[in-house]
C-alpha cells in the first residue's frame, strides 16, 4: 500500500507532506514530498502516530482487553501498556494469562507489565501471591515489557529480600520497572531510586514532580476517572509561587516556569485508571485537548502519548518512519485532534463511523467466596454513651485521604454514624473464604441512606461497602455475592447493580452497555445524596493501603504514613 499525506513528524516536531508505502504491517517509505497548487495528497486530513497510554489498567474500565481496544481505537488509541495486578490479585498467573489471551484476538497493540506487588502490602487478603519466581517467568514473555508499578517502597527502601529479586530480574532481562511512590521524597527516594525504578505517576504537586525529575525519574501525568493531577502539576501559576518559596535546587526550573515552556518537566500523560462511562467519551484525544487548554504545547502533548512511551518501553511504534509498525490515525487538525480514521499495522481498525473487527467473549468462573451477611457485621460496638473515632476522609478527584476524628454517639452499645458531620460506616469483607469483616468511619461521600457496594477494591479487591445503615450494608454486599462480584446500589426505596462475574472485576458486555449500568447506579448514588464525581471508583482506593494517609483492608483500619495498623475507636 502506498499513498502521500501530510504527516506529523513526532521526531523532528514538523509537519510536511511525504509519500508512504506499508508492507506487511510495517513503514517502508516515508520520503518528503513536494506540494505545489497543481498536485494534492491522497490523505484528506492530517497523518500521526497512534497514541500510546503508558499506563493504564484494563480492569478499570470493567471491561475486557478485547472490548476495551473497541472503543479506545475510535479515539485515536493503537496501543496500552497495561499492568494487569488487579486480576493478579484475584487469580495469579491464571489471570494475567487470561488477560494476554484475550488481548491476542484483536487487532490492537496490548503490552503488559509483570505485577511487582501482589498483593500490594502484607496487611490485606488476596487471592494470589506473585513470589520473585512468579516475576521472572513473567518476565521472559515478549508481552512483557516492564515491571509493574512497584507500590511496595517501605520494602525497596528497608531492602527487603523478595521485592530486591523481582526488581533485578527486571533489569537482568532489560526491562524497564515503573514506579509508584506518592510523597516520597530526599533520603527515601533517593534510595527508592538506586534501584533502577525509572517512572513515577502519583506526583499529586508540582515540587514533588519536580525533585523526581531533577532525580532522574520520567513524570507520568495522570489524567484518569477518580484521579485527575494534571489540572495541579500543569497550574503554572502555582508551580512559580511555590517555587519563590524553595532554595537553590529548583534555579534551573524557574525560568520554564516564567516562560511558560512547561513540557519538559513531564514525559507521559496516562490514564491510570479509566471508567467506561468515561471511556466512551474519549481517551487520550481528550487528554491532549485538555494538556493545551492548560499551556502545553500541542506537539509536546502529543509526543507524550506517542514517541516518548514508545522510546521508554522499547515499542516499535509511536513514530511515523521507517521500520516502525505501521500505527496511525488521521485526525482533522493537530489542535483538535478529532480522529477520522485509525489504523493499525497498516489495517484500517476504524473508519470514522464502525469499528472493523470483532470481538471474542472471555471465559469466566467464580472468584467470590463468601457467605451472605447480616446487618450486626457492620456494627462497631462500645460501651459507653459517646466515643471518639478515626475517620478516614476521602476527597473528589484524589487518591490521597486524611486522617481525621469525630466525635459519635452510642446506641445499646452500637456507635453510630451521623450525617450531620457526613461521617458514614465504611467495610471491607474478605472473599477469598475467610469470610472476615473489617468496619470504619468515612468523611467525604455524603450519602444520607442507603448502601453502596463493590467487588472493586483495589488491590487485593475484597468486598468493600460504605453506607448509613448496616441493614442496607448488609443488603448491598449480598447483592454482590448473588452476582459473583460487581456493584450494587441499595436502599429503602430502589437497588439495582452492575454484575461483574469476570474475577469480580469485569463485564464480558460492550463498553456502551457496561457505561449505561454504570451511569444509572451513578444517578442513584447522588439520588441518596452522594456528590462525588467518580464515587465507585473512589470508593475501591478507600482499600489502597499503599497510597496515604489512612485507608483500610479486610484486616482493619491503616495508617499509610507509619504503615501499621490503628484502633477505629481512640482510647
Amino acid at each position: 500500500m502506498s499513498f502521500t499525506a501530510y504527516i506529523l513528524d513526532v521526531i523532528s516536531d514538523t509537519i510536511y507532506p511525504a509519500r508512504i508505502t506499508i508492507e506487511n504491517g510495517i513503514f517502508t517509505e516515508v520520503t518528503p514530498i513536494t506540494i505545489d497548487e497543481t498536485s494534492f495528497v491522497d490523505v484528506k486530513g492530517l497523518m500521526i502516530p497512534g497514541f500510546i497510554d503508558s499506563h493504564i489498567h484494563i480492569e478499570s474500565s470493567m471491561i475486557t482487553p478485547a472490548q476495551f481496544a473497541k472503543i479506545a481505537v475510535r479515539h485515536g488509541t493503537t496501543g496500552v501498556v497495561c499492568d494487569p495486578h488487579e486480576i493478579a490479585n484475584v487469580l495469579g498467573i491464571e489471570g494475567i494469562e487470561a488477560m494476554i489471551e484475550n488481548a491476542s484476538k484483536v487487532p490492537f497493540n496490548f503490552y503488559f507489565t509483570a505485577p511487582s506487588c501482589v498483593p500490594a502490602t502484607s496487611f490485606e487478603t488476596s487471592g494470589a501471591i506473585l513470589d520473585s519466581s512468579d516475576i521472572e517467568y513473567l518476565l521472559k514473555k515478549d508481552e512483557i515489557v516492564a515491571l509493574g508499578e512497584m507500590m511496595n517502597f517501605p520494602g525497596v527502601i528497608n531492602g527487603d529480600e523478595e521485592v530486591l529479586k523481582k526488581l533485578e530480574f527486571a533489569k537482568q532481562y532489560g526491562k524497564p520497572i515503573d514506579g509508584h511512590a506518592p510523597l516520597l521524597s530526599r533520603e527515601d527516594l533517593d534510595e527508592y531510586l538506586k534501584h533502577g525504578i525509572s517512572t513515577d505517576h502519583e506526583c499529586s504537586n508540582i515540587l514533588e514532580a519536580l525533585e523526581k525529575k531533577m532525580k532522574g525519574m520520567k513524570i507520568m501525568v495522570r489524567d484518569g476517572s477518580s484521579a485527575m493531577d494534571m489540572e495541579c502539576l500543569f497550574n503554572i501559576d502555582e508551580g512559580i509561587s511555590l517555587l519563590e518559596n524553595e532554595g537553590p535546587m529548583t534555579i534551573p526550573f524557574r525560568d520554564i516556569f516564567e516562560r511558560k515552556v512547561y513540557s519538559p518537566l513531564f514525559d507521559f500523560i496516562v490514564s491510570d485508571d479509566k471508567h467506561p462511562n468515561d471511556l466512551i467519551k474519549g481517551h487520550l484525544n481528550l487528554s491532549i485537548k485538555k494538556a493545551v487548554s492548560l499551556g502545553i504545547d500541542v506537539l509536546k502533548a502529543i509526543n507524550m502519548v506517542t514517541i516518548n512511551p514508545a522510546y521508554h518501553y522499547n515499542l516499535n511504534c509511536g513514530v511515523i518512519t521507517e521500520g516502525a509498525k505501521a500505527d496511525f490515525i488521521i485526525v482533522d487538525s493537530v489542535y483538535d485532534c478529532n480522529v477520522l480514521k485509525t489504523y493499525i499495522g497498516g489495517e484500517c481498525v476504524f473508519d470514522g463511523e464502525n469499528v472493523l473487527f470483532e470481538v471474542p467473549e472471555f471465559e469466566s468462573k467464580n472468584t467470590i467466596n463468601a457467605s451472605k451477611k447480616t446487618a450486626s457485621d457492620f456494627d462497631i460496638h462500645y460501651e459507653g454513651d459517646e466515643c471518639e473515632v478515626n475517620v478516614i476522609e476521602c476527597f473528589d478527584g484524589d487518591l490521597l485521604t486524611k486522617r481525621t476524628t469525630a466525635k459519635l454517639s452510642v446506641e445499646n452499645g452500637i456507635v453510630q454514624p451521623d450525617i450531620y458531620q457526613d461521617v458514614l460506616k465504611i467495610a471491607v469483607v474478605e472473599r477469598y473464604g475467610g469470610n472476615t469483616v473489617a468496619n470504619a468511619f468515612i468523611k467525604g461521600f455524603g450519602l444520607k441512606k442507603g448502601a453502596i457496594a463493590s467487588s472493586v477494591a483495589h488491590d487485593s479487591h475484597n468486598i468493600i461497602v460504605v453506607g448509613y445503615n448496616s441493614e442496607m450494608m448488609a443488603n448491598a454486599v449480598n447483592q454482590v455475592i448473588d452476582d459473583k462480584g460487581g456493584i450494587a446500589v441499595v436502599s429503602e426505596d430502589f437497588n439495582d447493580s452492575l454484575p461483574l462475574p469476570i474475577a469480580g472485576l469485569m463485564s464480558d458486555e460492550d463498553a456502551f452497555d457496561v457505561a449505561d449500568k454504570l451511569g444509572i447506579l451513578h444517578n442513584m448514588t447522588k439520588a441518596l445524596g452522594c456528590q462525588l464525581e467518580a464515587p465507585f471508583m473512589t470508593m475501591a482506593f478507600m482499600a489502597l493501603l499503599v497510597i496515604p494517609s489512612i485507608k483500610i483492608s479486610d484486616k482493619g483500619l491503616f495508617d499509610g504514613d507509619n504503615f501499621e495498623f490503628i484502633d477505629v475507636i481512640i482510647n
